[in-house]
């Protein structure tokens, strides 16, 4: 865990292009150029699509531009959980499942982070399984004052949210079965954080772990989170995040602190902490039972998968530190066209952190929703400019170009 620095949103668009060795002038006759973005604002998301270009003319021959979206990282909470869901133009759309996870130490002496992952839900709980739906399971833990607080709660992460819970059985109501589903991911996230402060357990009430974890069922995605781990969505080449960083820097996250007497100091909750959501840390939320500043209380966000959601990414705040949601979902479509592995997806992540030299650990879960196949088709269909010139104007380019 790190300090926190100041949380700004920005957009840009910037154009990959290219260009001769030599400058040239290339006159206004050779192009003409239109493009569009549309920003949507979704409850307790941003989110904006691709720029669509135009065409300008009809020619013989075109050149194409593509472009690139990037945005800064949010950092902004609410209380409770949230849900959204996204309506889907097709109820037949069930996602093909494949991941690959990379972890770091980054510039510290130790790893404090661990995770999980399963493709294969059913596979892994065996008869313990309650659901028709093909399911996957993930989790980033990033500890904080040692490792033993992640470590426990990856070790018995299974038991709590599966094993030990009243989980639903699948219903034709929707919308009852992902109540009831909620229900049970918050009942596990207290019944973790309580286990913590058990003396038995050899956690030291000084350690904690921030939490962030992924369930997919069907077409059903739900998102819990405490801390400031991230989960980003990428849905047509277009970044969504669907978590909220627990930090001291958002108003809502230091209005609830401030209104159950913590403070913010040099942003740090009570002058200690980076995040103001965690498990364990009871140091800080003794006695037992009482209205704490610090709270294991999770987000949870509801997704209702489409054809368009190409793959998810989760991650620590090491990773997100230092590269917004657009540049991480670009990096990995443009991995995946070449190499057709989130696993290497997952390791350019974390390489990219450490050359812009984050300074925690790094660790990082990639999860496909379709076949490798058709993220290739994907890709090659994102927005481009296309710049249309007549037969007279190609030859002048190709002169200029051509001229040493």
């Amino acid at each position: 865990m790190v300090a926190e620095r100041e949380i700004f949103c920005r957009q840009s668009v910037s154009v990959k292009y290219l260009s001769a060795e030599k400058s040239t002038n290339i006159e206004a006759e050779f192009f003409d150029v239109s493009s569009a973005a549309v920003a949507v604002d979704t409850p307790g998301i941003t989110t904006t699509t691709p720029p669509r270009s135009q065409i300008c003319c009809a020619s013989e021959s075109e050149i194409s531009i593509e472009i690139c979206r990037s945005e800064s990282a949010r950092s902004c909470s609410t209380s409770g959980h949230i849900t959204t869901v996204f309506e889907s133009p097709s109820s037949k759309f069930v996602p093909s499942i494949c991941s690959g996870s990379h972890s770091d130490i980054g510039p510290r002496c130790s790893n404090e982070d661990e995770h999980i992952r399963i493709d294969d839900l059913s596979a892994h709980l065996g008869s313990l399984y309650k659901w028709s739906q093909p399911s996957a399971f993930y989790a980033v833990f990033d500890g904080h004052g040692g490792s033993d607080a992640a470590a426990y709660v990856k070790n018995n992460a299974m038991k709590f949210f599966f094993e030990d819970a009243i989980l639903p059985q699948t219903s034709d109501n929707d919308e009852k079965f992902l109540q009831d589903l909620v229900r049970a991911h918050r009942k596990a996230f207290s019944l973790i954080d309580l286990a913590l402060a058990d003396e038995q357990n050899s956690v030291d009430s000084y350690c904690g772990t921030t939490a962030i974890t992924a369930l997919v069922l069907g077409r059903h995605l739900l998102i819990s989170n405490v801390g400031d781990c991230r989960a980003v969505l990428c849905r047509k080449g277009v970044a969504v995040q669907l978590s909220h960083d627990h930090r001291p820097s958002c108003q809502l996250e230091r209005r609830r602190v401030e209104d159950l007497g913590g403070t913010i100091e040099y942003e740090y909750l009570n002058g200690e902490l980076s995040v103001t959501r965690a498990l364990g840390d009871w140091y800080m939320k003794l006695p037992l039972g009482s209205a704490s500043p610090l709270t294991a209380e999770p987000d949870i966000q509801q997704t209702l998968l489409t054809k368009d959601d190409e793959f998810l990414i989760i991650g620590c705040d090491g990773i997100w530190d230092v590269m917004s949601n657009q540049e991480a979902v670009s990096l990995v479509r443009r991995e995946l066209r070449h190499t057709h592995n989130p696993q290497q997806c997952a390791r350019e992540l974390v390489n990219l952190a450490l050359r812009r030299d984050t300074g925690d650990n790094l660790t990082v879960i990639v999860v496909c929703f379709s076949s490798l196949e058709r993220q290739n088709s994907v890709v090659s269909q994102r927005p481009r400019l296309r710049f249309c010139m007549s037969k007279e104007a190609r030859k002048k380019l190709q002169s200029l170009l051509l001229q040493e």
